[in-house]
């Protein structure tokens, strides 16, 4: 059994190649971010490409993390770009007008998670991505739009449209 390391403990051992410090970073966030991973890219050999190029970056970037945020939200970005560049060749994007409403989705209890999950899969690469980093991972329009390198506006066009798509597949009021 291994020790239980800090943060601080963690980003110091890696950073000297110390391999017990590197498992106990990749064992702390392996599976969330392969989540993450899978989420976007909608495919479990692309998701787990993801994760280790991801890690390997992480692992290469490690020196320029400077604490600005926690490690893990980090490691989360790195991922989430990592997730975005397998499939950018996947994704396109088309824009609508500024002046569209936000969707707002009364999910209810009458929707159980595995219908959700599978609705969200079927959705088209660039939907389910902006879908995912936004609502599911927390990433801001901004973020997206430099991850992805489109406009704050075509993120927030992309998010309307998957909503929409969503209540039609979940066949629920909005």
């Amino acid at each position: 059994m291994m020790p239980s390391l800090s943060e601080e403990q963690i980003i110091n051992g890696c950073l000297k190649n110390d391999r017990i410090a590197q498992k106990a970073l990749y064992d702390q966030y392996k599976t969330k971010m392969y989540t993450l991973a899978y989420r976007i890219t909608n495919n479990f050999e692309d998701a787990n490409d993801v994760l280790q190029e991801g890690f390997l970056q992480v692992f290469e970037s490690l020196p320029s993390f400077n604490g600005e945020s926690k490690l893990g939200t980090w490691v989360h970005t790195i991922m989430a770009r990592a997730a975005l560049r397998k499939i950018k060749n996947r994704i396109s994007f088309d824009e609508i007008p500024e002046t569209q409403q936000a969707v707002v989705i009364d999910w209810g209890a009458e929707i159980d998670a595995q219908r959700l999950e599978t609705a969200i899969s079927n959705l088209p690469d660039g939907y389910r991505s902006i879908f995912t980093l936004y609502e599911i991972e927390g990433f801001k329009h901004n973020e997206i739009a430099t991850m992805l390198d489109i406009s704050v506006n075509t993120s927030k066009t992309q998010l309307f449209k998957a909503k929409r798509m969503l209540i039609a597949k979940l066949k629920i009021k909005s």
